[in-house]
C-alpha cells in the first residue's frame, strides 16, 4: 500500500524505474550491494548482522500493470546451533519475485475509476511504484526467512548436550554417565545404613563381659 512518506532514492534497498520505463515488455538488469538493515532474519535465531554486505541482483520488466522483480540475494548469515547452542555461519541464497503495481492503473493496466472500499482493502496486500520508484525492503526480507532454517544445526548429526551434565557431546564422543536405578539406589541406602548399625554394636563391650571380670 501507498505510504503518506514518499520513498527516498538515496536508499539502497530503493529503486528507480524511470529509465525501465512503462513500455510493456521493457527489461533491466541490476546488480547492487548493500549494508544489511537491522534485524533482517528470524529474530534471535538466526539472520545477516546488520551492516554485513547483501548482494542483489534483480531483474525488472515492465507490464501492463507495472514492474515485475525477478532477483535473487546472497549473503552469510549467522546464528546458534539449536542443539548444542555453539555459534554457526551459514552462506544464504534468497530467490524472490514481486510485482510492483502503478498506483494509477488496475489490474489490466488501465486507468482505475475512484476506488471502492473493498478495493482499498485488497490495495494494503499489494505493492507500488510511488512516483517511479519501489522499495524492496519488505520483499527481501520476506525471502531471507524463507530461505533460513527455523531450527539451525552446525551439523546435521550434532549429538547436542549431555541432558545430565550440559557437556557439548561432540566434543567427547564417549561422554557419559553411569545410570544408576533409583530401585537400587533405595536398596544400597538401606544396606548403608545396616552397615553403620552393625559397626556401632561391633565397637560397644558384649553384655556380661564386664560382670565376669569383676567377679
Amino acid at each position: 500500500m501507498a505510504s503518506n512518506a514518499r520513498l527516498d532514492h538515496r536508499n539502497p534497498l530503493v529503486f528507480d524505474t524511470h529509465e525501465l520505463g512503462r513500455r510493456p515488455g521493457a527489461l533491466q538488469r541490476l546488480t547492487r550491494e548493500i549494508d544489511a538493515p537491522k534485524d533482517l532474519g528470524i529474530q534471535g535465531v538466526i539472520g545477516v548482522p546488520e551492516g554485513a554486505p547483501v548482494e542483489l541482483e534483480l531483474r525488472l520488466e515492465s507490464v501492463m500493470e507495472g514492474v515485475l522483480v525477478t532477483g535473487t540475494a546472497r549473503a552469510r548469515a549467522e546464528g546458534e546451533c539449536v542443539r548444542c547452542l555453539e555459534p554457526l555461519e551459514l552462506e544464504l541464497e534468497a530467490d524472490f519475485q514481486e510485482m510492483f503495481s502503478y498506483p494509477d492503473a488496475d489490474d489490466r493496466g488501465r486507468p482505475k475509476a475512484e476506488p471502492a472500499d473493498d478495493a482499498e482493502a485488497e490495495d494494503e496486500d499489494r505493492l507500488f511504484v510511488e512516483d517511479g520508484l519501489f522499495d524492496l525492503e519488505p520483499v527481501l526480507r520476506d525471502a531471507v526467512v524463507l530461505a533460513l532454517p527455523m531450527q539451525p544445526v552446525c551439523r546435521e548429526d550434532c549429538p547436542g548436550l549431555c541432558s545430565e551434565c550440559g557437556e557439548r557431546l561432540a566434543d567427547d564422543p564417549d561422554h557419559h554417565h553411569d545410570a544408576v536405578d533409583i530401585r537400587w539406589a533405595a536398596l544400597q541406602g538401606l544396606a548403608g545404613s545396616l552397615e553403620d548399625g552393625d559397626k556401632d554394636e561391633m565397637s560397644g563391650a558384649e553384655p556380661g563381659v564386664d560382670e565376669k571380670q569383676e567377679k
